[in-house]
């Protein structure tokens, strides 16, 4: 039953049923702690996610927290094992941040995908040429750049799923207008997007210059939903001193979920305004030959 659920979606869940189970008990961290011989930093590690749970670890755990039901108990252990299986972006560790790996994993994991940005078009819509111009930006190493272009490009492999994530983009004018790797990038480019824009699961919003100050301007983010009904959103924040990872905050994520709602109905409707800018775009480039 588990095979077919991402990890991250098991390690989640793990995390939700051991967290209520500890609250049911009236059992504080330290207690658990105290009881099972373990550190509090054990403890808190394991029910935050930071580590994995080995099966005997977490029968003993399952026994302090009261959970004896035996098919209760067989559902987790199984969870936990399904949850330490290898994805494509495990073969990245060493190489990319953890918070990034992990970041990976919740939009791989994500049945639902919210983007808002203001400055450059999302990795999951960007050419191969596109990205490496941005990544340009970031490292003058050859062998990194085409990392990036790499892990960007599997990225993107989640469209041609049998059931890929319902993903709506809510882009600032200005990232359409941007010249990104000259006229012919750019060019290739807004193609791809009219082509992305033509499935039934991406949707292309358009923030135009019209609206003036808009709250897409404070910050670019992407809100991921999960399979579960249970379960909050997680929401990457990318800010000049580093991209935050914001998870099982539900007072936090929910903020950006209003704001995500507030720029959907401000900008155009879905399909024309992107038509309409992209034509004038590719109106203005330079034609080649």
């Amino acid at each position: 039953m588990t095979k077919d659920v991402s990890p991250v979606v098991l390690q989640r869940r793990l995390r939700t049923e051991l967290r209520r189970s500890r609250q049911q008990a009236g059992q504080t961290l330290k207690e658990v702690a105290e009881a099972l011989d373990w550190s509090l930093s054990k403890v808190i590690r394991i029910e935050t996610g930071a580590v994995g749970i080995s099966t005997t670890d977490l029968k003993a755990l399952l026994g302090q927290l009261g959970v004896t039901d035996a098919e209760r108990v067989r559902e987790l252990v199984g969870a936990a094992k399904a949850s330490q299986r290898q994805e494509w972006w495990s073969a990245y560790r060493g190489v990319l941040d953890q918070q990034f790996l992990t970041y990976l994993g919740y939009e791989d994991a994500a049945s639902r995908i919210r983007v808002c940005q203001g400055l450059q078009l999302p990795g999951l819509l960007q050419t191969e040429d596109y990205a490496r111009a941005v990544i340009r930006l970031y490292t003058s190493d050859p062998e990194l750049v085409e990392l990036g272009v790499q892990v960007r490009m599997r990225r993107q492999q989640l469209w041609e799923r049998a059931t890929p994530p319902e993903t709506v983009f809510a882009l600032d004018e200005a990232v359409l207008r941007r010249w990104v790797g000259g006229p012919e990038v750019t060019r290739a480019q807004l193609y791809r997007l009219l082509e992305l824009d033509a499935r039934d699961n991406v949707s292309l919003r358009v923030l135009p210059f019209s609206l003036g100050a808009h709250p897409g301007l404070r910050g670019s983010f992407t809100i991921m939903e999960f399979p579960d009904e249970e379960q909050d959103f997680a929401v990457l924040l990318e800010q000049p001193g580093g991209d935050v990872l914001i998870r099982e905050n539900p007072e936090e994520t929910s903020t950006y979920v209003e704001t995500f709602a507030e720029l959907e109905a401000l900008a155009h409707p879905p399909g024309s305004g992107l038509t309409e800018v992209i034509e004038r775009v590719l109106a203005e480039l330079p034609s080649t030959g």
